[in-house]
């Protein structure tokens, strides 16, 4: 069964957070962190995955995702990075 994973990265150095999510979180934090040659996360490395939260279905996690790209997921966001 694929498990779909929403997850938030922090770059401490330049106070910036993203949302995103992928079924594989270890080739995606490579990707956000090493690999990837174009894109917004290149400009803020390095970053750190502050939440991970998991889901059985693609639609889930997509509509988690969308909730935390909100004002109310950015609330939640700057919980997470106050107890950090």
């Amino acid at each position: 069964m694929e498990e779909f994973v929403v997850y938030i990265l922090l770059s401490k150095d330049y106070g910036k957070t993203y949302v995103g999510f992928t079924s594989n979180l270890i080739e995606r934090f490579k990707s956000h962190n090493y690999l990837s040659k174009k894109g917004y996360t290149i400009k803020f490395r390095p970053w750190q995955v502050i939440c991970v939260e998991f889901f059985t279905t693609k639609s889930e996690a997509l509509k988690r995702e969308k909730l935390l790209k909100s004002g109310k997921g950015r609330e939640f966001i700057k919980e997470i990075i106050s107890k950090l």
